[in-house]
């Protein structure tokens, strides 16, 4: 008895953190995880984190990486405080942003607006206007920008840091 117990609560924290995230239905489920910092997942592999505008699809100028990778936000994280609640098999679909060991660069985007935030993991995660910036690792090659709009609580963001809500064309994706 007390195994089952033990399994039932198992799969049912096993589907919670499979849907906390969000995401498309027609995705498969992600593999798990089993490391707690995301560095390594991070299309950015410099030691300094860079934020740049670029006009990507519909959406006009957002903020996207050094190699014109679009980054994202996440409702469920909050700006003030700023707070990841991105963990787990959410980091494996949306890797953060990391810092790196400098400060990160900035081209068109206010640098007061740029910060860091703790993970749970002791790293420091990218911030813009305390939202933390995640990319979606569906998106290959700088202007994707498939992760806009997945769940209906993951968003492209705009130099001033707040999301983007412009649906994605039909041409242009978008996870759906």
């Amino acid at each position: 008895m007390k195994r089952l117990a033990i399994f039932a609560g198992s799969a049912v924290l096993g589907l919670s953190a499979l849907t906390a995230c969000g995401g498309d239905n027609n995705t498969p489920a992600a593999p798990q995880n089993t490391t707690t910092t995301s560095t390594s997942s991070s299309p950015s592999s410099s030691s300094e984190a860079k934020l740049a505008l670029a006009e990507v699809g519909n959406y006009g100028k957002i903020v996207v990486d050094g190699k014109g990778m679009t980054l994202y936000i996440f409702d469920k994280d909050t700006a003030s405080p700023s707070k990841s609640n991105c963990e787990g098999d959410c980091l494996v679909k949306w890797p953060a942003l990391m810092a790196g060991s400098g400060t990160p660069q900035v081209d068109g985007v206010d640098p007061s607006l740029v910060g860091t935030v703790d993970r749970s993991d002791g790293s420091k995660q990218v911030t813009l206007a305390g939202w933390p910036l995640y990319y979606f690792q569906k998106d290959t090659k700088a202007g994707d920008a498939t992760g806009q709009a997945v769940g209906g609580i993951w968003w492209v963001v705009g130099a001033d840091g707040k999301k983007i809500t412009t649906k994605p064309s039909a041409a242009g994706g978008g996870g759906y």
